[in-house]
C-alpha cells in the first residue's frame, strides 16, 4: 500500500463547520438558519452569554449544534497570567457542563487568544494546561486562508475565514469545487471553517448573507456537516487506527465508523474491527 487520505463519513472528502462566540442573543437566529439548511455549528459561551438556558437548549443543542469554553470572563489566554487562565477556563467548563448537563472538552479562544503574549505566558504553557484541564480543541486566529486543512495543532485550530471575508464565497466554490478524474484517491480530506459572532449580522444589517453562504454549502451529498467536536471525535479517530508494519492489516480499536482511501481502493472499518488490504 502506498498513501493513504482520511475521508469523512459516507467515504466525503470535505466537511463544512461554523463556530460563533458569546453566546449572543442573535445566536437563536443563527442556529435556526443553521438548522433550516441542514448545517452544523459550535457556540462558544462565556459566564455572561445572554442567551437563556432553555433558548441555547431549544435552538441550539437540540438541534444537533453543541456549546464549547469561551473563557468564564473572557480573557485572552496568551495575555493572562497561567493561574488565572487556567481558572478562567476551568470555571466555564465547570459551569457550562452543570447548567447543561453535559461533557463540555471544547473551546474557542477568547479575545486575542494566542496571538499575543504578555506576563511570561508561552504557548506551551497554554496547552499543556489545557490539556490538563480536558480540553481537547482550541479555536485560534492567524489570518484567513483558503487552504481548507486539517490542523496540525488542535489546540490552535486556525479557521478558514470570518464570515465577513470577501473572499469567502470565491474560496467556496475552489472548496466545492469537482476533482478531475482519478485524482479523488489521492486529494487530501478538505475543511471549511467559517467563524464570527452573530451579533455582526445585526449590526452590519447583512443577515441576507448568511443566507447566501448557507445555500452555497447546503444540500450536497459530498460534505459533512459538522461541529467542531465532531469532526475532532472522528479525526483523532482515523488517527487512533492501527496498522501493521506492511500495512496490509489494519485495526479499528474506536468506536467509530471510520472511512479511508489509498491509491487503488476506498475502505470503511467498523468499530474493533480487523482488515486486511
Amino acid at each position: 500500500m502506498h498513501y493513504r487520505f482520511l475521508r469523512f463519513p459516507g467515504g466525503k472528502l470535505r466537511a463544512l463547520t461554523f463556530s460563533y462566540d458569546d453566546g449572543c442573543l442573535d445566536d437563536i437566529r443563527l442556529s435556526d438558519t443553521l438548522t433550516k439548511y441542514g448545517l452544523k455549528g459550535t457556540f462558544n459561551f462565556t459566564a455572561r452569554a445572554k442567551i437563556s438556558v432553555e433558548d441555547a437548549k431549544k435552538h441550539i443543542l437540540d438541534n444537533g449544534h453543541e456549546i464549547a469554553v469561551h473563557g468564564a470572563e473572557h480573557m485572552a489566554a496568551g495575555l493572562t497570567p497561567v493561574t488565572r487562565g487556567i481558572r478562567d477556563v476551568l470555571d466555564c467548563r465547570l459551569n457550562l457542563e452543570k447548567t447543561y448537563n453535559r461533557i463540555v472538552r471544547g473551546m474557542a479562544y477568547a479575545d486575542s487568544g494566542i496571538i499575543k503574549f504578555e506576563n511570561g505566558v508561552t504557548y506551551p504553557q497554554v496547552k499543556q494546561y489545557l490539556r490538563e484541564l480536558g480540553i481537547t480543541y482550541a479555536r485560534t486566529l492567524h489570518g484567513d486562508n483558503d487552504g481548507f486543512k486539517l490542523p496540525f495543532d488542535w489546540h490552535a485550530w486556525v479557521p478558514t475565514c470570518h464570515h465577513k471575508n470577501p473572499n469567502l464565497l470565491e474560496w467556496a466554490d475552489a472548496f466545492l469545487a469537482p476533482v478531475e478524474g482519478g485524482r479523488f484517491k489521492y486529494e487530501t480530506p478538505r475543511l471549511f471553517y467559517i467563524w464570527g459572532h452573530s451579533y455582526e449580522f445585526t449590526n452590519d444589517q447583512n443577515w441576507a448573507l448568511l443566507d447566501r453562504i448557507c445555500e452555497k454549502f447546503a444540500g450536497r451529498d459530498d460534505v459533512w456537516y459538522a461541529t467542531n467536536g465532531e469532526i475532532y471525535e472522528y479525526v483523532t479517530a482515523y488517527q487512533s487506527l492501527v496498522f501493521s508494519a506492511d500495512e496490509t492489516i489494519v485495526y479499528n480499536p474506536t468506536l467509530h465508523t471510520i472511512w479511508f482511501a489509498t491509491a487503488e481502493k476506498e475502505y470503511v472499518i467498523q468499530p474493533g474491527e480487523t482488515q486486511y488490504i
